[in-house]
């Protein structure tokens, strides 16, 4: 399909599909329609594959959103757009974010919080739009309303950030997810200081990014926790300073943690979605002053912890896409990255076409990658 050529049209293309929890993905001929009131439907470029689509694929045990067209860190081009829609044209490149933000919602108008009423994460579904794609007959659900691992797609205008026409968005896609994720919890939620030391536990994409994030406000120290050592070289690339794998101590790591840095971290960030390892962050904080955020996803257990350690002073906090209000930060943090601010090319250790898609899960439930960036369709 021409861009621009076929607003009205349905446009046959590629998308892996989720067909039932733990099943691989197949590259299906799809269908996707015309966006409606509102909507815009984007030429997919590249995407990244983030532990979410994963979790959602492989660990979530009740989710019945099959079957479904995953991603939602990607890149891509305006194809056409719906009526209603004045803020975006065929050409422009964009970035599809996965919270929401309409501008109007109590939550857009407080500045204290990105979480948009007009769908996130939040929602049940994990979709805020009805979906326009569709194969043999079948309805597919879009993940986070956004579906990434497929050459076309439509998303809502609260949904979607455009971007400086230069940026490279086989890199910038990973500006999707992840990467905001980690670092815009330590700089926007923690509010690391210069000076402190801070502990990220898990060393996938997201804890990298909130080490690039402790770096970048000018923390000292920073000790990262992962059981796998292989990510430790890497970790250093972005600022970590200490490395402790918890396989090499018999005792609870947050012991391990308050002994290292005599009596706790000023900052902790839980990167991994486990509720034991939440309370190992929060009880390795400084009583006091310690401030510890919930970054990695679960819907599995609940978190604990004694009363004294909150009595103590200690903060226990959490955040979406690192607390960024997405569709105004995400172009900028594109521009940062073009003006050589931040770290995007050093996440990728991967690319893969389309087709190769379920090696990128493989990567992934591995520990072997940091992120597979998919390459989705040649930039016309």
């Amino acid at each position: 399909a021409n861009l621009g050529c076929s607003k009205s049209q349905v446009i046959k293309c590629r998308a892996a599909v989720a067909w039932g929890h733990k099943q691989p993905l197949v590259v299906e001929e799809i269908e996707v329609f015309p966006p409606r009131d509102h909507e815009i439907r984007i030429k997919v470029v590249a995407t990244g594959m983030c532990h979410s689509d994963l979790y959602f694929l492989v660990d979530c045990e009740g989710w019945s959103g099959f079957p479904a067209v995953l991603g939602h860190e990607g890149a891509g081009i305006v194809e056409s757009v719906g009526p209603h829609v004045t803020k975006f044209r065929p050409g422009d490149k964009v970035i599809p974010v996965p919270i929401t933000q309409c501008g109007e919602c109590r939550f857009c108008l407080n500045p204290e919080s990105n979480l948009c009423v007009k769908g996130s994460w939040a929602h049940e579904e994990v979709s805020h739009i009805t979906s326009r794609l569709k194969c043999k007959g079948q309805t597919l659900v879009q993940f986070a309303g956004i579906s990434t691992f497929s050459e076309y797609t439509v998303v809502s205008e609260v949904a979607l950030a455009k971007i400086n026409d230069s940026a490279p968005l086989e890199t910038v896609c990973l500006l999707g997810c992840g990467i905001p994720t980690g670092y815009g919890a330590a700089i926007n939620i923690a509010k690391v200081k210069p000076g402190s030391t801070c502990a990220v536990f898990g060393l996938g994409a997201v804890g990298l990014a909130a080490v690039m994030g402790c770096k970048a406000a000018g923390a000292t120290r920073i000790i990262v926790i992962d059981t796998n050592k292989d990510k430790f070289e890497k970790a250093k690339v972005f600022g970590a300073t200490d490395f402790v794998n918890p396989k090499d101590h018999a005792r609870p790591i947050q012991e391990v943690l308050v002994e290292m840095t005599n009596g706790g971290v000023d900052f902790s960030l839980e990167c991994v979605g486990n509720v034991d390892v939440m309370r190992s962050a929060f009880e390795s904080c400084v009583k006091g002053w310690g401030v510890s955020v919930v970054v990695g996803y679960t819907e599995s257990g609940e978190v604990s912890t004694l009363p004294m350690q909150l009595l103590a002073g200690r903060t226990w906090k959490g955040c979406f896409f690192g607390g960024y209000k997405s569709v105004e930060s995400v172009p900028k943090l594109v521009d940062e990255y073009m003006a050589k601010k931040l770290k995007v090319d050093e996440f990728v250790s991967h690319r893969l076409p389309l087709d190769r898609i379920n090696e990128a899960v493989d990567l992934l439930v591995q520990g072997k990658s940091i992120r597979t960036v998919l390459e989705i369709s040649q930039v016309q």
